[in-house]
């Protein structure tokens, strides 16, 4: 999720976390208030800082997730997955997509578009 959709859906950023915690995730940061913040990368390029929604343990194994909701700005969404895979594959970690009914499709089509193969948590 870009920045300027997580104060829209900061419930359903929530109840995400929820989840998790409810599948054996602990030590969990996420890019909200009340929350430890999550490591942020910067791009060189532009200067632009991508910040995890969540990111979490299990297992001795770190997980990012991304909450993939419609967005205006899917251009935005795929650098940011982009840099989440390769971040994640280049430090053997795991990243996962979380989705809700109504938003299959936007996230199907986005992956698809970015060839990745990712894992995608349906709440």
């Amino acid at each position: 999720m870009i920045a300027q959709d997580k104060t829209q859906h900061e419930a359903l950023l929530k109840q995400s976390i929820k989840h998790l915690e409810f599948l054996g995730y602990d030590n969990i940061k996420a890019d909200l208030e009340g929350y430890k913040q999550p490591k942020s990368f910067v791009k060189k390029e532009n200067n632009a800082v991508i910040t995890p929604d969540i990111t979490a343990y299990k297992r001795t194994k770190k997980y990012f997730f991304e909450l993939s909701l419609k967005s205006d700005k899917p251009k935005l969404l795929k650098t940011k997955w982009r840099l989440l895979d390769v971040v994640t594959r280049m430090k053997a970690q795991r990243f996962r997509i979380i989705t809700t009914k109504g938003h299959y499709s936007f996230t199907n089509k986005i992956l698809d578009e970015l060839h990745l193969d990712k894992v995608i948590l349906k709440i």
